[in-house]
């Protein structure tokens, strides 16, 4: 009878053990699944993240495209450039220096442009940028009209942005802005990199999202 309890002793206290023992392996397995679920999680984010800057940059490359086949004769000319998809005009091309007066041929460059854009704007429902800058030189002290760079900017983008609507271009379609000096895309050092930084740059941007009117009950 001793032999059998001692038996039943040491089942007794083997018992706890190995239900610690299971508890524990159930907790590690668990630990162990929630961490693959998470990496399974971080990877499927991973994924679908390639996916859209891939998605992206398929779309900004036929953007792109479109708009070099757009504007693919004013291209040609020389007159017109275009960089990642900002279509840019020599401020000499289309006004004398410290003037926002266009020139002729700065008017007809400019109405060879409304035709095109209509239709790239409108297929994509976008608006047109018109931006204005300068070097960083002072306007000599004669020229009574603009205050400083960024009044002469400001009034070449308006005069631009007035032509392409009296070209054909909807007034709903194209805003003006102006930059005066800042962002230059050459150095100020020398007069090369100035007649750069005169210029006109027209940029294709999203259209901001309608307002749906308030009903009044």
């Amino acid at each position: 009878m001793l032999d059998l309890e001692d038996a039943d002793d040491g089942m007794a206290q083997t018992a706890p053990v190995w239900a610690v023992f299971g508890d524990l392996m159930a907790g590690l397995l668990g630990a162990f699944v929630l961490i693959l679920v998470g990496m399974l999680v971080v990877q499927m984010d991973l994924v679908t993240h390639l996916q859209q800057e891939v998605e992206k940059r398929r779309q900004e490359e036929q953007r792109r495209m479109a708009l070099e086949q757009a504007l693919a004769i004013p291209l040609a000319s020389g007159r017109v450039t275009l960089d990642n998809g900002r279509i840019g005009i020599s401020g000499s091309v289309l006004f004398a220096a410290g003037s926002d007066e266009l020139r002729p041929d700065g008017r007809q460059l400019l109405k060879s442009l409304v035709h095109p854009l209509r239709i790239y704007l409108g297929e994509r429902n976008e608006m047109l940028m018109v931006s204005g800058f300068t070097d960083d030189k002072l306007l000599r002290g004669g020229n009574q009209r603009f205050a400083d760079n960024l009044e002469l900017s400001a009034q070449r983008a308006l005069t631009v942005t007035r032509v392409l609507i009296e070209e054909g271009m909807a007034s709903a379609q194209v805003f003006a802005a102006a930059f005066g000096a800042e962002q230059p895309v050459a150095s100020n050092a020398h007069e090369q990199g100035r007649a750069q930084n005169r210029r006109v740059e027209m940029a294709p941007v999203p259209k901001a999202p309608q307002m749906q009117p308030t009903r009044h009950e």
